[in-house]
């Protein structure tokens, strides 16, 4: 029986078909993905672990579950589209030549080698300009460089047709553990999902109160007094409701202090303790100092109360003629 295998051309240089090119485009698409993600979840963790001084965060962590979640959809297209890819390579030797493999194989690795370039330039440039390098610096630098050079050597491999059976194994475990051992590092800096929950949470509650006290500013410096209540600071606008603890569906503590009918106190329960950088608005103590200025709302865990007075330098009420 004769082979029904047709040469894809005279000259033996196989033909791009539709397939080859989405193939290829759809793997350095995924890859590209897989990467940014991977450097935005690392960056995350690093920023978290080792902040800078001179950033204030209001908390100690920040989501990854976004990055976790791309890694986990695009890194198994990547590794799926580049067994296709394989596997028709070994069916058909010549594809390995095909012109939109080698444009896009090139183009990344100008891209990984531009990127390890510019990362070594700025840590030239720190060290070079008097900055300060942090742990926290050199990390993420080193994350740059690590995964730039990984790529470039693999796709450099790639193109000199010495990557072995063997050796794509070698380079798909890696991979896997990187990527593992990233989202690992992720929730043991970060926490788990539940406690990126309860600080979504925390953090809607500091929002909350902080609408609420600008809302009894506002009230002060229309009426010339602060609310008795939120009843009465809602009543003030029919078209105004008071915001309620989304975990728990209850209200917010308003407590009015003292007889000067000017300080008060909003209160809620928080999951977690806020982290906030030793230079700005640190929590210290129990209570903050009625009437301070700059009012922080860094909280430990648990029910705790801001404490707040209205700065009659900046709300004067103007008498009605």
């Amino acid at each position: 029986m004769e082979s029904t295998t047709t040469p894809s051309t005279n000259s033996g240089q196989a033909k791009t078909t539709a397939k080859d090119f989405f193939l290829n485009l759809g793997s350095i698409v995924a890859l590209y993905t897989t990467i940014v993600a991977l450097l935005n979840l690392l960056f995350t963790v690093i920023n978290t672990a080792y902040p800078q001084i001179s950033t204030y965060n209001y908390y100690a962590s920040s989501s990854i579950s976004f990055p976790v979640a791309t890694l986990i959809i695009f890194f198994p297209i990547y590794v799926i589209l580049m067994w296709l890819l394989q596997r028709d390579y070994k069916l058909m030797p010549e594809k390995h030549n095909l012109g939109v493999k080698k444009w896009l194989t090139y183009i990344t690795l100008f891209i990984a080698g531009l990127t390890a370039a510019i990362d070594l330039v700025i840590v030239l440039y720190y060290f070079l300009n008097g900055n300060e390098i942090t742990l926290g610096f050199v990390l993420k630098v080193l994350v740059v460089l690590v995964v730039a050079i990984l790529v470039f050597w693999y796709y450099i491999s790639d193109i000199r047709n010495k990557l072995t059976s063997h050796k794509q194994k070698s380079w798909l475990t890696l991979a896997i553990i990187l990527i593992i051992a990233s989202v690992v590092w992720g929730f043991a800096v970060l926490g788990s999902p539940r406690t990126q929950q309860l600080l979504k949470y925390d953090e809607q509650k500091v929002n909350d109160l902080q609408t609420i006290n600008s809302d009894v500013m506002s009230f002060y410096q229309t009426k010339g007094y602060i609310p008795g209540s939120f009843a009465e600071l809602a009543s003030s606008t029919q078209y105004y409701n008071i915001p309620v603890d989304q975990q728990t569906g209850q209200p917010y503590e308003y407590i009015l202090v003292g007889q000067s009918a000017k300080a008060y106190q909003l209160c809620a329960t928080f999951n977690k303790p806020s982290s906030a950088d030793t230079s700005n608005n640190i929590y210290n103590g129990p209570m903050l100092p009625v009437g301070a200025t700059g009012m922080s709302w860094a909280h430990p865990a648990g029910h705790y109360c801001f404490s707040e007075s209205i700065p009659v330098s900046e709300y004067v009420k103007v008498p009605t003629i």
